[in-house]
Order: structure tokens, then C-alpha cells, then sequence
């Protein structure tokens, strides 16, 4: 189906339903929400009970809901900050019924634990856990978060979290796995520093799974080791699943889209009995789709299910899981001939028919809070991670074919073949108090805590590995190539060496994509050890707050225990330890404007179960470990009675001991980076009906000290000087073309080096999108044109055997329904 086509389709569908929205004949529900001194409350949600039918009120306070049939309604008033009212009303048919309510303020507890869900529905939040172990404003926080909230993913029509990061300033892919770059430093999903719900987990890294069953994905801007233990220093992920509601929401979605892809997709939420006081969601995703990138495929089922039980009014106990079951391919990305980035075609993946990845991935977490007074309350939270991986592939060794002389042959890709069994294992638990207390003038929120994490992975990971020249006597393989020893391989008619696995054509895809003959192929057995480590940590943390002054003081303590030949009988523990200190400052400048100040450490060992068996060349000398600083300062402020945010901090990060890859799954040390930068972002709505948001970022990432005198001055990989979006969302809601929607935007990504070793280099992109929207009664269609201006671009890689390549122009079509 091409886009012409379907966009007129589409549109003729539009005005159909408009004209029959447009005799449509009933009442409505209008009025003005204030409170007790008579001020409006913009942006809180007016509902009727039992009903799919609502509005937010805009700056004065006024609302209206149109097409509402006869009847006795309960209307109801709930947003941040205010007591949730309740109102009986009756309307009659072809009557304005005017509704006043008065609210009041909210002075309930913040919650201590993210437990029950988010009413909201804007880009806006205005809250996060994940800097302070508690909720906190996002004004009150001196340190820079970026978010993405559900309403944001689902207008653009986005699903993995690799396309949410584009909304983030100073975050960017670095390969289309799931692996990030922020603020300069790589963040993956193998690293066990991402976290669900503020707790340390990992995935499988090959594979992003869908986002469905994500309230938010959030990232914490810095080293993150203060509160979280190790981590990387350009800042943390956090992916917040939906949590039960107190209110009845249903929702299915069918997509159908590009690349013949299909997802069908539910939320369902609301309380489980008649008191309320057990609440449950339930996320389900199922996802069957092709890709551009020949031979790929992904087919994936999500099962995420949320309880809370609402034990007393001061006890809550919540249990999440997501289940995620993944079958497709691996994509090692598109390789080109010699320099030439262009020389064949981005669609180009060196996969066979024979190859497969299949995935499952769980994570289960179990959290309560107790509140022993107004003033003291705990809480307690457990997660387990546990990832099985089924690998065949056929992939690139990293170089291409050499002839008799060891010149390489620059249209014949090396190939080699991997066969991975492994399983990994993560276990959090966290444990902490708050506690309030005034002393004098000063106000105190501490927070003291314990945390252990682990990772394992047991007897049985295994992996077979075919690559190299076939030696002489055609019983077996050497992994290079030496032209001095040419009599110790097979050499071919034309004096070059024969391979083991036939090399990749780049002239002819076509035949090295078909099914290949495998058994023929010599395999050797890699080592795969297992591997356990474990950390223990304590912290304190203390959040004062004097007039208009907030100062926050923290200090972690860990200590790792990992464990060197694992299972074997040479096994030994060896350890490490570190303070991280933590210190912010916030100044309420006015009630518009807040100042914020930072200095935070990071730390992360380098130790034998944190990488790959040989990652040390020389064992004798083992890594040292990553240490790191940051100093941002910033400013945080809201505008237009809080229903805009803007926010701007400036940085320098500074870590020490990075690894860089050398070959053979093996790294090297450099000395020092530094990135220094300024970001931007505005989230919020303009109008109660015009959303938008926009981030900016200029980072200047730079290797400072090394070894080899070259590598100094070279921005780090992947690390684009400048990032730059846009997205804005209007609603129509009065006149003919009322419940029409219209959506834009457009992201621009800096040219970057792709390693320190090379001078390979990809261009810089800007992509434009936009998005059309219909709503009529339950039922909202939307659909979506990514890259509309079908602009060749590549959002990461290694070197130029390994890129990888972005989306062409792509369509999406959503029919959501809520009952």
C-alpha cells in the first residue's frame, strides 16, 4: 500500500465521520472549576462517572463536555495537587447544564513508592522517584531528568524506547539495540545500570521490547552511583510501568503499518473488588513485523500485570511483572565497500535464512511502604530479572576477506558463525526510611537505606564459533590469516586463503543471504564462564529546606564482591569498595523560577563478571576501576499556571579508565574524558489544547588524556555535537472540524566519529514526521508518516562494517477504542 493512497483513504474517512458528528443533536455539560478564594484551576481532568466522556479546563478554569446523553451522572475533579471531588448532577436532553465546583488543595503525603498510577493525561509530569527515593517536583530537584510520559509515546506512535530517546536532550542511539548514549557515554541494556520502576535490572541488549506497558521512560542526567550504585556517568534510564488506578479505564489497539507490521495491543485497569482496596492492570502486546533490513523480523508477546493492595490507609503493597517472549533475527548492521558509505544499499543485512534469536525476559517486583507516623514510613522493594537466550547467527568478523598476499578484498565481508546458549540472572532488593523533622527554621527529609544486588550467570552458558581460513589438511581452522605461513592453509585456484565460512559478497547478496550449508563448517568452542558478583550499600541522605533555600547531602557506601573463575577450582572473591558523595542546592528565585546546583561521584568496577571472559589482554594487570564527577548547574522553571515547563543546565563530566574495544572481545584503557554542554527543554502545553515539546543539547565529548598522543581532542564515538527536536500536538475542539487532531515535528542528529581508532565518520540527519488524529465518541484513529522526506540517514555504529542504518519513510495506523 503506498502512503498517497492510504493518506487519502484515510482523510475521506475523516470527513465522513465528521458529517455525521455534525447533525448529531444532545446536551452538554459546562462549568467553572475554582477554588475557595475564587482563583480558576486550569488543567484539572472534569469527568463523568462510568462514561468515556470528559474535558480539562483551560487557563479560567472552564470546561465543557459536548454530546452527553440524558441521565443522572456523577461528575467528578481530579489533578495534581487537589482533593479528588464528587458532584451528582442531572442533564437534560438539548440542554446546557452548567456545573461550579470549588476544590481544594491536596495536603496528603507525597508518595514514597511509586505504587498507584498517574491520572494525567499530557506530556507534563510533574514528579519523579527516580532522584531522590521519594516523590519529588521536578522544580525541587537539582539534578536534570528528561522524560517522555505515555500520552507523548503514543501520539507519535513510537514503541521502542530507542525512539523515545530522540525526545531527550542530549540522548541518542548508539547502535539500534538497546544501547544509548547519554550526554556522550554509552548506556546499554547488557550493563545491569538500567532500571525498571528505580531498580537495577538488564535485558538481552540484542532487542528493545515494546513500551506498551510504560507509564514513562525517564533518564536521570549524571553519574547516578550515589543512589543507585554503579552506573554510567553520562546518566540513567528508568522505565516506569503503569500502575493500577481507583478508576475503571479499558483500552485495545490495533497498528498496522510499513514493513508489514501488525501489534494488537490492551490496557485495562481499575479496582479488583468493591472497596477498592485491591486495584489491578493488566498490559497486553502482541507484535508480529518485518523491518527494511533484509531478512529481519520480529514477533513479540508482552504480558505486564500490576496489583496493589491497599492493605490500610497506610500500608500499600504492590507486584509488577513484565514477561516479554521475542523471536527474530539478530541484525549486525549493514557493511559497505572500502569508504564508501553509499556503495550499497542501508536495506543490506548480512544475516541467512538460517539464523534466529529468540529471547524471553522476565522482571517481578515487590514493593511496600508503611507509614508508622505522619512523619516516619519504610520502604521495602525486591525485583528478579531472568533472561534466556537462543542464538544462531551468521555474521561479520569484524574485517573483510584477504587474497594470497593478506590484502583485503574489499567487496568480501569475513564471516563467521555464532551458536549462544545463556541464561542471566538479577536479584535488587532496596530498604530504606524517610523521615521528617523540623529543627528550628530548618526543615529535614531524611532517607537512609540498604541496597544488594547481584548478577549471575550459572553453569551451561555456552557458545560454538566458526570463523577463520581451513588449514591445510581440511580438517579444521586457523583464526588469521599469515602470508609468510601460506603452507599451513587451503589456499583456492587463485592463491588466496579459503575461508571456513564463506565470505559475504557484496556484489551479490542475494546468494550469501539463502540458506546456507552449515555442516561443513569446522566449529570451535568458546569459553563462556560463569560469572557472579554481588554489591552491599548503605546511604543517608538529607533534603533541607530553609525559606526559599533547598540543600541536598548524601553519601553511599559500597562494597562489590565478584568472583574470579567462577564454579571452577581456582575460584577466589576479590573486592571493591567506594564513598560516593552527593550535593545539591535549589533556590525558589519565585514562584516561577527555581536555581539548581550540583556536584555528584560515580564509580563502577571493571571486574571479570562485569565483561567478557577475555576482556583483559593481560589478566596479570586487572582494570582499574571507572571513577567519575560531574558539576552541572541549571534552572528549572514553569510558566503559564504550570502548564509549561522549561528547564536549562549546563555541565562537565569527567571519567577516568574508559575501555575501548581493541578486537577479539578484548579492551584497552584511556586515561581521562571530558564532556562538557549545555541542554534545553520545554514540556508542557501552550493552550489546554496545543502540546509541545522541545529539547536541545550541545556537548563537546573528548578524549583529554591518553597513551597514544592521536587519541587526544577526538570527540568520543558516537557523541554528536549537537542534538535538536521538535514535536507540538493541536487539538480542534469547537466547530465542524471538532475532535480533529494534528501533530509535527522534527529531530536533528550532529555528524559523529564512529571509533577513536578510525577516521570513519557518519553524516549528520534531520527527520521530519507528522501525525493526524480523530476522535469520535470511544474511538480515536490516528495515523502517523515518519520521515517523510525519506532521508538516508544512520543513527549508529562501530566502523563501516558494522552501521547501522535508520528507518526509511515508514507509515503507521492506530485504531484505539476505550470501553
Amino acid at each position: 500500500m503506498q502512503i498517497p493512497l492510504l493518506k487519502f483513504s484515510f482523510l475521506n474517512a475523516f470527513l465522513l465521520l465528521l458529517s455525521v458528528a455534525a447533525f448529531a443533536q444532545s446536551a452538554s455539560v459546562k462549568g467553572r472549576i475554582s477554588t475557595a478564594d475564587n482563583n480558576p484551576v486550569p488543567m484539572v481532568s472534569v469527568g463523568l462517572a462510568g462514561t468515556t466522556k470528559g474535558a480539562l479546563t483551560d487557563y479560567n478554569g472552564l470546561y465543557k463536555i459536548n454530546n452527553v446523553e440524558p441521565g443522572t451522572y456523577t461528575i467528578t475533579i481530579s489533578g495534581v495537587g487537589y482533593q479528588k471531588t464528587s458532584k451528582t448532577i442531572t442533564v437534560t436532553a438539548n440542554q446546557n447544564t452548567e456545573v461550579n465546583i470549588t476544590v481544594t488543595d491536596d495536603n496528603q503525603q507525597l508518595q514514597t513508592v511509586e505504587i498507584t498510577g498517574r491520572k494525567e493525561k499530557t506530556y507534563k509530569t510533574k514528579s519523579t522517584f527516580i532522584g531522590n527515593k521519594t516523590e519529588t517536583d521536578l522544580k525541587d530537584l537539582p539534578a536534570s531528568v528528561s522524560y517522555a510520559s505515555k500520552e507523548l509515546m503514543a501520539d507519535q506512535g513510537v514503541v521502542r524506547v530507542g525512539e523515545v530517546v530522540k525526545n531527550f536532550s542530549g540522548v541518542n542511539q548508539f547502535t539500534f539495540y538497546d544501547d544509548l548514549t547519554i550526554r556522550g557515554f554509552r548506556v546499554n541494556g547488557q550493563s545491569n545500570t538500567q532500571l525498571v520502576n528505580g531498580l537495577r535490572t538488564s535485558s538481552g541488549f540484542w532487542k528493545q521490547s515494546l513500551t506498551n506497558y510504560l507509564e514513562r521512560v525517564e533518564v536521570l542526567k549524571g553519574p547516578s552511583s550515589a543512589l543507585y550504585g554503579n552506573a554510567s556517568p553520562g546518566g540513567v534510564v528508568n522505565r516506569v510501568t503503569k500502575k493500577p488506578l481507583d478508576e475503571t479505564r479499558r483500552s485495545v489497539s490495533i497498528q498496522l503499518g510499513s514493513y508489514n507490521t501488525f501489534r494488537a495491543l490492551a490496557d485495562f485497569t481499575g479496582p479488583a473488588n468493591k472497596d477498592s482496596s485491591l486495584l489491578y492492570r493488566l498490559n497486553l502486546g502482541y507484535e508480529d513485523a518485518n523491518s527494511f533490513r533484509d531478512l529481519q523480523f520480529d514477533k513479540n508477546v508482552i504480558i505486564a500485570p500490576s496489583l496493589t493492595f491497599v492493605a490500610s490507609p497506610k500500608t500499600h503493597i504492590n507486584f509488577d511483572l513484565v514477561y516479554n517472549s521475542s523471536n527474530g533475527r539478530l541484525d549486525r548492521g549493514q557493511s559497505v565497500i572500502g569508504n564508501d558509505l553509499y556503495s550499497t544499499p542501508q536495506s543490506l543485512s548480512l544475516s541467512t535464512a538460517n539464523d534466529y534469536l529468540n529471547e524471553k525476559t522476565y522482571i517481578i517486583t515487590l514493593s511496600a511502604n508503611h507509614e508508622f507516623t505522619d512523619n516516619l514510613s519504610m520502604t521495602v522493594a525486591y525485583s528478579k530479572t531472568g533472561y534466556q537466550e537462543d542464538l544462531w547467527e551468521h555474521r561479520s568478523a569484524n574485517a573483510y576477506a584477504v587474497n594470497g598476499a593478506g590484502a583485503t578484498i574489499p567487496n568480501l565481508v569475513a564471516m563467521q558463525i555464532f551458536s549462544r546458549k545463556r541464561k542471566r540472572y538479577i536479584d535488587n532488593f532496596t530498604g530504606y526510611l524517610n523521615y521528617k523533622l523540623q529543627t528550628g527554621i530548618i526543615e529535614h527529609k531524611f532517607v537512609a537505606g540498604f541496597d544488594y544486588g547481584s548478577e549471575k550467570m550459572p553453569v551451561g552458558a555456552s557458545q560454538l564459533t566458526a570463523g577463520g581460513y581451513r588449514n591445510a589438511a581440511n580438517n579444521g581452522f586457523i583464526a588469521n590469516y599469515v602470508p609468510a605461513n601460506s603452507s599451513r592453509y587451503l589456499l583456492g585456484a587463485d592463491g588466496s586463503p579459503v575461508p571456513n565460512v564463506p565470505s559475504f559478497n557484496l556484489n551479490d547478496p542475494i546468494s550469501s543471504q539463502r540458506l546456507q550449508d552449515d555442516s561443513k563448517v569446522f566449529f570451535g568452542q568458546n569459553v563462556l564462564n560463569p560469572t557472579y558478583y554481588y554489591l552491599n550499600a548503605g546511604y543517608i541522605q538529607d533534603q533541607l529546606r530553609i525559606g526559599k533555600l533547598q540543600a541536598l547531602l548524601g553519601v553511599r557506601y559500597e562494597y562489590y564482591t565478584d568472583f574470579a573463575n567462577y564454579k571452577t577450582a581456582n575460584e577466589a572473591k576479590t573486592h571493591s569498595k567506594a564513598w560516593l558523595p552527593r550535593f545539591g542546592l535549589v533556590y525558589n528565585a519565585n514562584k516561577n523560577i527555581n536555581l539548581y546546583g550540583t556536584y555528584v561521584e560515580g564509580y563502577n568496577p571493571q571486574s571479570a563478571s562485569m565483561l567478557t571472559p577475555n576482556a583483559n589482554p593481560d589478566p596479570s594487570n586487572p582494570f582499574k576501576p571507572l571513577t567519575s564527577n560531574m558539576v552541572e548547574f541549571g534552572a528549572k522553571t514553569s510558566w503559564l499556571n504550570d502548564m509549561l515547563s522549561i528547564t536549562t543546565a549546563v555541565y562537565q563530566i569527567e571519567q577516568n579508565n574508559t575501555l575501548y574495544a581493541i578486537g577479539n572481545d578484548q579492551y584497552r584503557q584511556v586515561g581521562k574524558e571530558r564532556a562538557k554542554g549545555i541542554e534545553f527543554d520545554i514540556t508542557g502545553r501552550i493552550t489546554p489544547n496545543w502540546s509541545m515539546l522541545v529539547a536541545y543539547a550541545y556537548n563537546d565529548a573528548k578524549i583529554i588524556e591518553s597513551l597514544i598522543p592521536a587519541e587526544v581532542g577526538i570527540q568520543k564515538p558516537n557523541a554528536p555535537h549537537t542534538l535538536a527536536n521538535i514535536w507540538t500536538r493541536y487539538n480542534v475542539v469547537k466547530g465542524l472540524f471538532r475532535g480533529l487532531g494534528i501533530g509535527a515535528g522534527a529531530n536533528y542528529v550532529d555528524k559523529r566519529n564512529l571509533s577513536i581508532n578510525l577516521t570513519q565518520t557518519i553524516p549528520d540527519y534531520t527527520l521530519v514526521n507528522a501525525a493526524l488524529y480523530y476522535s469520535i465518541g470511544k474511538m480515536q484513529l490516528q495515523f502517523n508518516a515518519n520521515n517523510i522526506t525519506n532521508k538516508k540517514h544512520w543513527v549508529g555504529g562501530y566502523d563501516y562494517i558494522r552501521l547501522f542504518p535508520g528507518i526509511p519513510s515508514n507509515y503507521l495506523f492506530t485504531m484505539n477504542y476505550t470501553f
